[in-house]
């Protein structure tokens, strides 16, 4: 932010605008790439590290970790309506440096507060890398694609609880489905011979444990489609709908509506909607339901499927409206008809959003050490 601060600058320092003009340009890209490539570091882990701040054999804070997901997409709507109101302001009427060193300003703030309090944080000691963890259950079980597993899962290959290489993790059980995956954990007679002359290789025999993780991912994959689906939907609000607005009357009153700016109407019920559910829905679904959460992480990702079904209807149904009277030489339709359909993408957020994250930080296979009681401070 700061690289792009500068390029504004830049007409301010340099006199010569031949030159200023290829200092601007590449000064501008780096710092653009620069941001992308600190983006792709941070949304990733933000998210993540900020649940496991949380531990999950605490009755308190398993309960505000689901609280705390509500609030994460709480504050990115609301950094969202700075960015695009207030930000927009200073940009039109102090200039584009301005207007750009401020985030500089607020990221640099955000980055001392994270160093700051590096040493209160929970870190979670991890087991390796769980692509590799993954890719060895696969590549063991395509290995012994010839191989039955046994009838009886007790012969799978394990470790004693006492083994140093399980201490701390968390084991979990073996389960029927997905059969195939069972094969890595079947200990064949060159399995044993290896096993007495070298440690095992992880590339032909895995742990149960680690072929349920594998497990677990899989049966993740028909709702990561569904996720899929939804944000193929919802993404539609800052294009078709900007292009269906841009057809229709755009004057309300005296005033101009500018129809990318009718995406506030989403931010802002995402925004009004996250405290209710959180403070006025849950505790009350809670005493209904007896759930933590109120309501199951899935029917709370249905819901959000459902109203952007009901979002891609409502838009169909503004779309006819306006087709009709534009042929019929009619007076166009008001920009504010669509406002419905982007309420309804902001409900759909509430839900699917925020709940497909909970959903797949609470099922997704720990691959750590002792996930109960994570370690304080720094790494």
């Amino acid at each position: 932010m700061l690289m792009a601060a500068l390029s504004a600058l830049l007409p301010l320092l340099i006199k010569d605008t031949s030159s200023m003009a290829s200092a601007q340009e590449i000064i501008l890209f780096l710092g653009l790439y620069m941001i992308a490539f600190g983006v792709g570091g941070l949304r990733p882990c933000l998210m993540s590290f900020g649940a496991d701040q949380f531990d999950d054999g605490d009755t308190s804070e398993r309960i505000s970790k689901g609280s705390y997901f509500n609030w994460y997409i709480f504050t990115m709507n609301c950094a969202s309506v700075i960015s695009t109101t207030a930000m927009v302001w200073v940009q039109d009427h102090y200039g584009w440096a301005l207007g750009l060193g401020i985030p500089a300003m607020v990221l640099a703030v955000g980055l001392s507060c994270l160093v700051a309090a590096s040493r209160a944080y929970r870190f979670q000691t991890t087991r390796g890398s769980p692509l590799t963890r993954v890719c060895q259950v696969v590549v063991a079980a395509v290995r012994k694609f010839n191989v039955a597993p046994p009838a009886d899962m007790a012969l799978l290959y394990d470790l004693p609880e006492d083994a140093s290489s399980m201490k701390g993790v968390q084991r979990i059980e073996h389960t029927a489905d997905l059969r195939f995956f069972d094969k890595a954990a079947v200990v064949t007679a060159s399995d044993e011979e290896a096993e007495g002359a070298a440690p095992r290789n992880p590339w032909r025999l895995c742990v149960v444990t680690q072929v349920e993780e594998l497990k677990i991912l899989v049966r993740m994959l028909p709702l990561w489609a569904c996720v899929a689906f939804y944000y193929t939907a919802t993404a539609q609000a800052n294009s078709t709908f900007v292009e269906q607005g841009m057809a229709m009357e755009t004057r309300v009153g005296s005033f101009h509506v500018p129809p990318a700016s009718l995406a506030t109407f989403q931010i802002i019920t995402t925004i009004v909607l996250i405290p209710l559910y959180d403070r006025a829905f849950v505790p009350a679904a809670r005493r209904l339901t007896g759930r933590e959460k109120g309501i199951s992480d899935l029917l709370r990702i249905g819901g959000g499927l459902a109203m952007a079904a009901l979002a891609m209807a409502a838009a169909a149904l503004v779309e006819t409206r306006r087709a009709r009277a534009a042929h019929a030489g009619m007076e166009p339709t008001s920009i504010l008809w669509q406002t419905p359909q982007y309420v309804l993408v902001g409900v759909g957020e509430l839900l699917a959003t925020v709940g497909q994250l909970d959903f797949f930080y609470s099922q997704a296979p720990p691959a750590r050490v002792d996930p109960r009681r994570p370690q304080r401070g720094p790494p």
